[in-house]
């Protein structure tokens, strides 16, 4: 189970497989191990595959302070230079997507190919701030109502009818969220990596989910329209969430873009 350190902070990481480096980020209310358990060993068989946890998630430790992009950056950074000889393939989900970004942008030594699924450039607007605030609210008043609501946001109708009575009913009885949680909404709602976008030179894939109505497809395509080069592709149908019941399409995606 490995360490490492950035700033004040103990960082974990998982690490497994051989190869070329490759580093998953999860999003907010996630973990290394919820994001990306069910995805890892789709690469671990030619890829060293290195997923860190940032602050308030995992077994990463720190003061407990507020959080912001440049220390989820560093942490990313920290965990893929102790992991890693030589740069990387660097895949960021949600607010993983954003720090990925920002690694991206200041270190571009590190990546080699940058992946951002379901990713943002900035809370400023009236819509995202009133979503990351009532996210919030419900955490600090009824977590419970904090769970269905992510689920609504978080999956398309389509999926939520698959998982069916008895899967919604075992979602409310699931440990989520982490303690971490909040800081972690806290910091979505104070994004603006704008500034940073032109910066990152990495051959870049943007995967905007078509269907999401935690993180509109909006943001993906502002990611698209600020880094040159990148390339967009929006899956159809496809919730924030879906890909962890379903994660096919984006694997096939991350796939053909990496091996390009």
């Amino acid at each position: 189970m490995p360490f490492t350190a950035a700033r004040n902070t103990r960082v974990h990481y998982e690490l497994d497989g051989q190869g070329p480096g490759l580093a998953l980020v999860h999003g907010a209310g996630g973990d290394a191990e919820k994001v990306f358990g069910g995805v890892v060993g789709h690469f671990s068989d030619s890829r060293t595959v290195i997923r860190p946890n940032f602050s308030g998630s995992g077994l990463t430790e720190d003061d407990g302070g507020e959080l912001s992009v440049e220390l989820i950056a560093d942490q990313i950074t920290a965990a893929i230079r102790d992991a890693s000889d030589g740069p990387v393939d660097l895949f960021g989900f949600s607010l993983g997507a954003v720090g990925a970004a920002a690694v991206a942008a200041a270190h571009p030594e590190l990546v080699r190919r940058l992946v951002l699924v379901g990713g943002w450039a900035h809370s400023t607007g009236p819509r995202d701030r009133y979503y990351f605030e009532t996210w919030r609210k419900l955490l600090a008043t009824d977590r419970e109502l904090l769970k269905r609501f992510s689920a609504l946001t978080g999956f398309s109708p389509g999926m939520l009818d698959k998982f069916g009575h008895e899967g919604l009913a075992q979602s409310l009885a699931d440990a989520w969220p982490p303690a971490g949680i909040g800081r972690q909404i806290d910091l979505c709602g104070q994004v603006d990596i704008r500034p940073l976008l032109p910066a990152i030179t990495a051959p870049t894939l943007v995967i905007g989910l078509a269907a999401d109505a935690m993180i509109p497809v909006e943001g993906s395509r502002e990611l698209h329209k600020a880094i040159s080069g990148s390339r967009l592709v929006e899956v159809e149908g496809e919730g924030h969430m879906d890909w962890f019941a379903d994660p096919t399409r984006i694997i096939a995606l991350t796939r053909d873009f990496l091996d390009a």
